[in-house]
């Protein structure tokens, strides 16, 4: 009789971002993603202890594919904004993995590739030492926060994109002047959030930098 196959742990995760490209964290479990292998559960756990180490790991490849061969440039301002964009550009081509990656902070090589440039470039920008694991905290929970925002829109299906669109058409350009006169006042030159949203990122990002680079002796 042939044995069963054995998974390595590269092709494990190989199918477990493919399941989460058709669904979500909430939905996807370690059963579904043995199933999809043709294998038990157990000769899973083999290789991951729980569904959170496995998701981590998952999200953590797309961390360290993202730093591979990255060389950055600049001062230290335009290199974390090329690592931060880096990072979007890897989240925008698989963004269900986004969501996971908010929510289950990695501790992989994928991670520590990112925490050691970050933390190089404003150790590099004259910031004192004693400001720099707090500065970095910032950065980080904004830049992930943008990176998931994005991710949210961008994997809505056409019809719910629609609604959406029809929703803040309602919202806006009908909002009553007396009760909402500033809204009404700026509802035409309002854009829905799925608008502008490189630019968006990169003023929200090169706020932060300029925040920073005040309180630089």
């Amino acid at each position: 009789m042939t044995g069963r196959r054995r998974w390595s742990t590269e092709e494990i995760l190989d199918s477990a971002a493919e399941l989460l490209r058709t669904g979500d964290a909430d939905s996807f479990s370690v059963r579904k993603l043995a199933a999809a292998l043709g294998t038990d559960s157990s000769s899973l756990y083999r290789h991951f202890r729980s569904k959170t180490e496995l998701l981590r790991a998952v999200a953590d490849r797309i961390l360290a594919a993202a730093m591979d061969g990255h060389r950055p440039e600049g001062d230290w301002k335009e290199r974390i904004t090329g690592t931060a964009l880096r990072l979007r550009e890897a989240f925008g081509r698989q963004p269900e993995l986004a969501v996971i990656w908010g929510r289950y902070a990695s501790s992989g090589a994928g991670s520590r590739a990112v925490m050691e440039e970050v933390l190089r470039d404003l150790r590099a920008s004259g910031l004192p030492d004693e400001q720099v694991p707090a500065q970095y905290h910032r950065l980080a929970v904004l830049i992930a926060a943008l990176i998931a925002s994005d991710a949210a829109i961008s994997t809505r299906a056409p019809a719910e994109h629609e609604q959406g669109m029809e929703m803040f058409r309602v919202a806006v350009l009908g909002a009553d002047p007396d009760r909402f006169p500033a809204l009404a006042h700026f509802a035409r030159d309002l854009q829905p959030l799925g608008a502008d949203r490189r630019d968006a990122f990169e003023e929200i990002l090169a706020a932060q930098l300029a925040h920073i680079e005040a309180a630089i002796p």
